[in-house]
């Protein structure tokens, strides 16, 4: 089975987007053109309805993305209007649990891992079935105060690894599972 890692950026307080979903904060760091070789080791993406509509308002309406991507959403959302590669993106729109498409999702990836690209959310449905394995942060000196946590769960986790990449610090967890006390 691949490895499914949720990996995002955030800020020094935990938060993902501001209360306004916005990522001012992240697009106003210092773009480190190196390259963590995390993409290339990534064959299906999954996230969640903001994510895919700022993702969309943020690429004139065409798609980043030439991997299958899960869309975990109970609204109907509009398709893009191409990908990179082709004029048919593999965008999945998915109702209710994550636990009833990750096989599916798994399958989609080939031997590679999948990627929880955001939000927290979602990234929480995944811990709380049991199917995240790690958390890849890329934290940015920045503070927010308040908005989309980065995930909303009591978790231990396991440091792996840690290094920088100019402004952010970069860190590699596997998710050991819900808090002791908690269990």
């Amino acid at each position: 089975m691949p490895r499914t890692v949720y990996y995002t950026a955030t800020t020094l307080d935990g938060y993902i987007a501001d209360p306004s979903d916005s990522l001012e904060w992240l697009l106003r760091q210092p773009n480190d053109e190196s390259d963590d070789n995390f993409f290339a080791g990534i064959g299906a993406t999954v996230m969640g309805a903001t994510t895919y509509e700022w993702l969309l308002r943020n690429h004139d309406g065409a798609w980043p993305y030439s991997i299958p991507t899960w869309v975990m959403t109970h609204r109907d959302l509009p398709k893009p209007l191409k990908d990179e590669v082709s004029e048919d993106p593999d965008i999945r729109f998915a109702k209710g649990s994550v636990a009833d498409y990750y096989v599916e999702m798994c399958m989609a990836t080939g031997d590679h891992d999948l990627w929880i690209m955001g939000g927290g959310g979602v990234a929480g449905q995944f811990v709380d079935e049991g199917l995240l394995d790690e958390i890849i942060t890329w934290t940015a000196p920045v503070t927010l105060g308040s908005g989309r946590p980065l995930l909303p769960r009591r978790l231990d986790l396991e440091l792996l690894d840690v290094d920088w990449k100019g402004p952010f610090v970069v860190s590699r967890h596997k998710v050991v599972g819900a808090l002791a006390e908690d269990q």
